[in-house]
């Protein structure tokens, strides 16, 4: 069952003899250009302070990617490749993170990092309920948002 809410759609929950029962997010994977490994850890690593793991073992051509570890059972697998394709759109191709901190501390720590806020919504909805957040751009063109937890 669909229902529209505001202008978002809601699924109803699954009945409890469906065949397949999604629990979380286990991975997500990003194609980046070929060239933007040190892009991509300036920016993830280095600025929003997320933990990269499998870097070395992608360097020695062991495995065609590298993870961004988001939480203790979440990664994003960034695929470097010759055949990335700049995202066009903007509510689609974007990754959400949540944030322990304020959106207001977020935001400063943004400006202060030099990334550029490309919008500010007050209580977009998630996964998890509607809560502040902030868009910005990675080096790649996808879209992050970054939404308060709870």
């Amino acid at each position: 069952m669909v229902v529209v809410w505001g202008s978002h759609k809601l699924v109803a929950p699954r009945t409890p003899n469906t065949a397949v029962n999604t629990t979380r997010l286990d991975h997500l994977n990003l194609r980046i250009p070929a060239d933007g490994v040190p892009d991509a850890l300036d920016f993830y690593r280095d600025t929003l302070d997320i933990g990269v793991e499998g870097l070395d073992r992608y360097r020695a051509d062991e495995k065609p990617f590298f993870d961004l570890r988001i939480a203790p059972d979440q990664v994003v697998h960034l695929w470097p490749t010759p055949e990335f394709d700049r995202p066009t759109a903007t509510n689609y191709d974007h990754l959400a993170l949540a944030v322990a901190e304020p959106i207001e501390t977020v935001e400063t720590e943004l400006a202060d990092a030099g990334v550029e806020i490309e919008s500010h919504l007050d209580s977009p909805l998630g996964a998890t309920g509607e809560a502040p957040a902030v868009y910005v751009r990675d080096p790649f063109g996808y879209r992050v948002e970054l939404k308060a937890d709870g």
